[in-house]
């Protein structure tokens, strides 16, 4: 339970280093009946009618990696490696033709942009994936041997939470009613699902993946690749599970809660946390940094925590951070302003483009991004290839940080209820305006205090 009775969703987004990824707002829209979407791989007909959407995406691609919509429905994505990925790779090894399909981030926003509930997005999810499956790279710049992977989905609204995993065009799902639950880059169900593919058992025996007279079913163990190593994900999934059932007990669950886990570098653990510091990490921890052992595959470049209300009353907020968030400051935002600050939503030289990711330029610092500014603190405080002065310049700015995260949660009560009179009045577009302006301060007060910390860190 939470303290607040609110919904809390957590998540970080681990991509290659140089992804920025900002932050976008998508308009409902209403398209007409011949209109088409262009996706990487495919092109599909439009419904008529597309809910509102806030999420962040890789610059190149139209898709979330993690996102809200006008309806309060939340969806984030891992990668997950299983049997039918690993034969369309054997195939494309072998130089035989291979069906591409939705990336796992277009599928977020589909779900997102056509759903109104947890359940109807599992629904819009699973049925797009029966028709078009999922193959194809999802990393910029990488051909399809490095950059695809098949996807696990972590959806919820104010009411109910999804856990939807998938495997080719296949698919298990289960609800979650109460309590709490996390997912990683592995295969999580196992015994039981509430809805899945009618055909899920008997193509895992056809498939020779599962002995025909073995009982029962495990669809995590049948279609996970077994040759792909799984310690790295395991040791996350345990260790976020732990986190949650520690914080959870006693009921007090809230936001700072969240923000320790996704910040989590498995301290007070009997690893005691990295050996000499978060940059230069010994395991892929929660809150991920690129290894020059090349054992992570980047960093965590995006970090959220969504607040769903428990009553028509409240805003839903999406706290986001760019960067691994263990330097972040998670800043409000609300789907219901509909629009973010111009910063917030630019990339750096290689634009705010959608392209194909094969033909994806690596993106570079440029003046004017949020995210590429948190990039370059990042950066400074590491101070050199393997972060030497990191530990020290990380307690430096996580005392200010810190401060201003407790500053926005205090402050952001008192504009929602402003927001919310100004709403009740029928001045929407004041209370739009208001949420807007708040963020828009966040933000400002933010990039101030990158500056004069990047400047006192250079000195």
């Amino acid at each position: 339970m939470t303290s607040s009775k609110n919904v809390i969703f957590g998540k970080n987004s681990d991509r290659p280093a140089f992804e920025c990824q900002p932050i976008i707002y998508g308009d409902a829209k209403k398209p007409s009946s011949e209109a088409t979407l262009k996706l990487a791989n495919c092109e599909l007909a439009q419904p008529s009618k597309t809910y509102a959407t806030l999420g962040t995406a890789p610059y190149w691609c139209w898709g979330y990696e993690l996102g809200v919509n006008e309806h309060n429905v939340v969806i984030g994505n891992e990668a997950v490696f299983t049997e039918p990925w690993k034969e369309a790779l054997d195939a494309v090894e072998q130089s035989k033709s291979t069906e591409k399909g939705i990336l796992g981030m277009e599928y977020v926003r589909l779900g997102l942009e056509r759903a109104t509930t947890a359940e109807e997005a599992v629904k819009v999810i699973s049925n797009l994936l029966e028709d078009y499956g999922q193959f194809g790279s999802a990393v910029a710049g990488d051909d399809i041997e490095d950059g695809a992977y098949d996807n696990s989905y972590l959806i919820a609204d104010s009411d109910e939470a999804w856990i939807l995993e998938t495997a080719g065009y296949r698919w298990a799902a289960k609800r979650i009613s109460a309590g709490s639950e996390s997912i990683s880059n592995e295969l999580s169900i196992r015994y039981s699902w509430t809805k899945g593919s009618d055909d899920l058992v008997a193509n895992a025996k056809t498939q020779g993946w599962w002995p025909h007279d073995r009982e029962p079913f495990d669809f995590a163990d049948a279609y996970t690749d077994h040759s792909t190593p799984l310690q790295v994900s395991r040791i996350r999934y345990k260790r976020s599970q732990d986190l949650l059932n520690n914080f959870t007990g006693d009921g007090n669950f809230n936001i700072d809660s969240m923000q320790q886990i996704l910040r989590d570098h498995y301290e007070d653990t009997f690893l005691e946390g990295p050996k000499f510091n978060a940059a230069l990490p010994d395991f892929l921890t929660i809150c991920m940094h690129s290894s020059p052992a090349e054992f992570t595959w980047g960093d965590s470049v995006s970090s959220a925590i969504f607040e769903l209300p428990s009553d028509n009353d409240g805003f839903a907020k999406m706290w986001w951070t760019p960067g691994p968030p263990c330097i972040g400051v998670y800043v409000p935002f609300y789907i219901e302003s509909e629009t973010v600050p111009t910063v917030v939503s630019k990339a750096g030289t290689a634009s705010r483009e959608v392209t194909h990711p094969t033909e994806a330029t690596k993106d570079e610092y440029e003046d004017g991004s949020y995210w590429w500014e948190f990039k370059r603190l990042l950066e400074t405080a590491k101070a050199d290839e393997y972060g030497r002065d990191f530990k020290m310049n990380q307690k430096i700015i996580r005392s200010r940080f810190d401060e201003l995260e407790k500053k926005f949660q205090n402050q952001a009560n008192d504009r929602e209820t402003k927001a919310r009179e100004l709403y009740d009045e029928g001045r929407v577009e004041e209370g739009k305006d208001m949420l807007a302006s708040f963020t828009e301060s966040c933000v400002s007060e933010v990039r101030r205090e990158i500056d004069r910390m990047t400047q006192m860190l250079t000195h």
